[in-house]
C-alpha cells in the first residue's frame, strides 16, 4: 500500500515538474520572441532615421547647388537679352510647375474636425470629420478661381500631387497629415475668397455637415516649392525641326 502511496505521490510530482518545466519553456520562448521583435524594430527605425537624415542632407545640398546655378544663370544672362528671356520663361514654367518658392498675396482656409459632441455627430459622426475629398473639393474650387499655388500642410500642390486616405489617415503627395488642415493659395485676393466664400461653395457645405472653417485674405503668403521628383513616364516632348 505504502508503495503505491509512494508511486503516486511521484507520479503527481513529475507531472506538476513536468508542467512547470513546459511553462518555463513557453514563457522564455515569449520573451525571446518580443526581445526579437524590440530588437528588428529598433533596427528598423534606426534605418528610417539613417535614410531620413541622408535625404534631409542630399536635399540641403541640392538646394545649395540650384541657388549657385541661378547665380550662374544671371551673371551669364546680364547682357544677352535672348538668354534674359529664355531664364525669364524658365523662371515661369518652374513657378507653375511647382518647383520653385513663392511669395504672394492669397487667401487662407483652416479646416478643421467638428465638435464629436454635437447633435450632427450624433446622428452622422463621419460628417463633422474632414475627409480627403473635401480637402479635393476645396483644391478645385482654388484651381478653379484661378490660384497659382497651393499648399496643405506644408505640402505644395502640383499636376502630379495626390490627396489620398489609407483608413482614417489623409496624406498629401505621400506624407501624413491631419487637422487642422490649412490650405494657403497665392491668386487674385478677391476672386478666391469671393469663390470661395460665395453662397452653395464647398465652405458653406462643410458648415452646414459642422465642420470647422475659417477663411481670411494675407499679405505675403509664402509657399514652399514641391520636395518631391516629377516624372513622366508617358508623355514625350515633340520635336520642332
Amino acid at each position: 500500500m505504502k508503495k503505491n502511496q509512494i508511486a503516486i505521490t511521484l507520479g503527481i510530482m513529475c507531472f506538476i515538474l513536468t508542467i512547470g518545466i513546459c511553462i518555463q519553456l513557453k514563457t522564455m520562448n515569449e520573451a525571446s520572441s518580443t526581445a526579437s521583435r524590440t530588437l528588428a524594430d529598433n533596427e528598423l527605425r534606426d534605418q528610417v532615421l539613417k535614410w531620413k537624415e541622408k535625404y534631409e542632407n542630399t536635399y540641403d545640398i541640392l538646394k545649395e547647388r540650384q541657388k549657385r546655378l541661378e547665380e550662374v544663370r544671371a551673371i551669364a544672362t546680364q547682357n544677352d537679352t535672348a538668354a534674359s528671356a529664355k531664364q525669364e520663361q524658365l523662371k515661369q514654367n518652374n513657378i507653375i510647375l511647382g518647383l520653385t518658392d513663392v511669395q504672394g498675396d492669397g487667401i487662407i482656409i483652416e479646416v478643421a474636425d467638428g465638435n464629436p459632441e454635437s447633435i450632427i455627430a450624433t446622428i452622422n459622426p463621419s460628417s463633422v470629420l474632414v475627409h480627403y475629398y473635401d480637402l479635393l473639393g476645396l483644391v478645385n474650387e482654388l484651381n478653379n478661381a484661378g490660384a497659382e499655388a497651393i499648399e496643405i500642410n506644408g505640402q505644395r500642390i502640383v499636376s502630379t500631387s495626390s490627396i489620398t486616405c489609407e483608413g482614417t489617415v489623409i496624406k498629401v503627395n505621400g506624407e501624413k497629415i491631419g487637422s487642422p488642415f490649412i490650405i494657403k493659395a497665392i491668386g487674385s485676393q478677391g476672386l478666391l475668397y469671393g469663390s470661395i466664400t460665395r453662397a452653395g461653395s464647398y465652405v458653406e457645405a462643410l458648415n452646414d455637415y459642422g465642420v470647422k472653417t475659417n477663411v481670411t485674405k494675407a499679405d505675403g503668403i509664402y509657399i514652399e516649392k514641391y520636395k518631391g521628383v516629377i516624372n513622366y513616364e508617358y508623355a514625350k516632348t515633340i520635336s520642332t525641326k
